[in-house]
């Protein structure tokens, strides 16, 4: 997982940047905002009308887009101390600049402030509470950037933050409540299934660490997404054919925790390649979550019997009073087509767009919105469904005589006696369709039951106990116990270290 620094502060090592975290909501608090005028006082000069409600309530973002209100507010401050530098607006001007835009946030923070009223956009809200709060000089704020240049920096900073907590904080949190589980499990056979059907006996902690890796490629995927999210800063690149004044583009990238300015200004203001790769990376993390949700629902049913599910995280029936319902895994699996079809959609916006920046951008951010609040709360409902749960290891025990599943160890045993394995999986095959003639288990019968069938089946005891079969696959990656229980002290180790 990818560790970035502070936005808003001067760039070190791209391997070491904690990313800043957002601030609250910023609907939350008291109602302290005044009702905003009518909008046209930004951008009245072209019109003589402001827009009709069929175009405002197609048009209108600031209901979603004010999520992104604290890494505009950062992204403006770092804009206006560039321009004091530079000379392009004077330090009074600049100075008052910050200062406003702090009390914004000061006071979004504090819920003294909400981001609402007749403003087209999260920016807008800004820059109008700004000449509100300063006079004149808030008006110079967007000197020598577009709206353009100016989302796409919020909407990379807001990607970066959301994406790095994400990875750092609740993934880990799911991480570490499964190793817990798999510790208290450890030694638990269990069957292991390919094609849904009972394949060979597996410790119940070897497949709960299974999710733990995938969990941690999910970070990884999260990481690079935040890295491609601060490779290039968009600021400076205008509308789209960059900006007519001396503006020092590397100083305010760096100032962000970005690596560097955008190299094309026509791509970095119609670029969303960024936004794709989050939702991508949260679609496979999604994914992940259906999966293991999906076990749960297994593992929980009265054919398994295996997971038995807390009070706080399973659900009644209507009507059936002795039902206890994987509600959370269940909405977990069935969320996962909704974030899916996210990234499906922001895909389908891009593939027909001319050069440079169209409206139709603007269907990136409830897409990437939505999907992040979907992912979060899943991870936090299968955190606590796991935390919340207790696997039943007494039945365990009762799922491994049912669907042969010593049939690989007894060809195995032959093999050993010089028997090809082509040959000896014949062999036990019959065994095993007799087995089901007389509807019993291939672990039902014994060794002179198995050399009746086979001379070489002599002293096959150990081919006939599951805790060897289990112990045989004493290699890296395999089931073996003192494998697993290594993994779980590594993996331990690991989560302790980045916490």
């Amino acid at each position: 997982m990818t560790k970035r620094k502070a936005a808003g502060t001067k760039s070190t090592s791209r391997a070491t940047r904690p990313v800043k975290p957002s601030g609250p909501s910023p609907v939350a608090g008291p109602d302290a905002a005044r009702a905003a005028p009518e909008r046209k006082a930004l951008w009245s000069g072209r019109f003589a009308d402001g827009p009709c409600e069929s175009l405002k309530a197609i048009g209108d973002s600031l209901r979603f887009d004010r999520r992104l209100v604290f890494e505009d507010i950062l992204a403006s401050q770092a804009h206006a101390r560039m321009l004091g530098v530079q000379g392009i607006l004077g330090k009074k001007d600049a100075k008052s600049i910050l200062v406003g835009l702090q009390s914004i946030a000061d006071d979004l923070e504090a819920g003294k402030l909400r981001v609402e009223g007749a403003d087209e956009d999260v920016h807008s809200w800004i820059e109008r509470t700004l000449t509100e709060r300063i006079g004149e000089a808030g008006k110079r704020v967007h000197t020598a950037r577009s709206r353009n240049d100016q989302v796409a920096t919020a909407f990379r900073l807001w990607i970066a933050n959301r994406l790095f907590a994400l990875a750092m904080e609740d993934l880990r949190g799911l991480q570490a409540a499964l190793v817990d589980r798999a510790h208290e499990v450890l030694g638990v056979i269990v069957p292991a299934y390919t094609h849904m059907q009972r394949g060979q006996p597996a410790l119940l902690s070897h497949q709960i660490l299974a999710y733990v890796e995938m969990l941690a490629r999910d970070g990884t995927r999260l990481g690079a997404a935040v890295d491609a999210a601060m490779e290039q800063c968009p600021l400076g690149s205008g509308a789209a054919t960059g900006v007519p004044y001396p503006v020092a583009r590397e100083s305010v990238a760096d100032d962000l925790g970005f690596d560097g300015p955008s190299r094309n200004s026509m791509d970095s203001v119609s670029d969303r390649d960024f936004a794709v790769e989050a939702l991508a990376a949260l679609a496979l993390l999604q994914v992940h979550l259906s999966r293991l949700a999906d076990d749960v629902c297994l593992w929980s049913s009265s054919e398994w019997r295996l997971l038995e599910l807390g009070d706080e995280v399973s659900t009644g029936s209507s009507i059936m009073p002795q039902k206890r319902n994987p509600d959370g895994a269940e909405l977990t699996r069935g969320k996962t087509g909704r974030v899916i079809g996210h990234l499906t959609g922001l895909l389908t916006t891009l593939k027909g767009l001319p050069m440079t920046y169209n409206r139709d951008l603007q269907e990136d951010k409830e897409a990437v919105f939505d999907a992040f609040d979907t992912v979060q709360t899943c991870v936090h409902v299968m955190t606590d469904t796991i935390a919340r749960s207790r696997f039943r290891t007494e039945a365990a025990a009762a799922l491994l005589h049912r669907g042969h599943l010593l049939a690989t160890e007894l060809a195995d045993f032959l093999v050993g006696k010089g028997v090809a394995f082509r040959e000896a999986h014949e062999i036990v095959g019959k065994i095993v369709r007799t087995c089901d003639e007389r509807e019993i288990d291939l672990s039902d019968l014994t060794e002179a039951d198995l050399a009746g069938f086979d001379r070489r089946f002599e002293d096959c005891a150990t081919a006939l106990d599951f805790q060897s079969a289990v112990d045989r696959r004493d290699h890296v990656g395999g089931t073996a116990g003192k494998r697993v229980k290594a993994a779980i002290k590594a993996w331990r180790a690991r989560l302790d270290a980045t916490s």
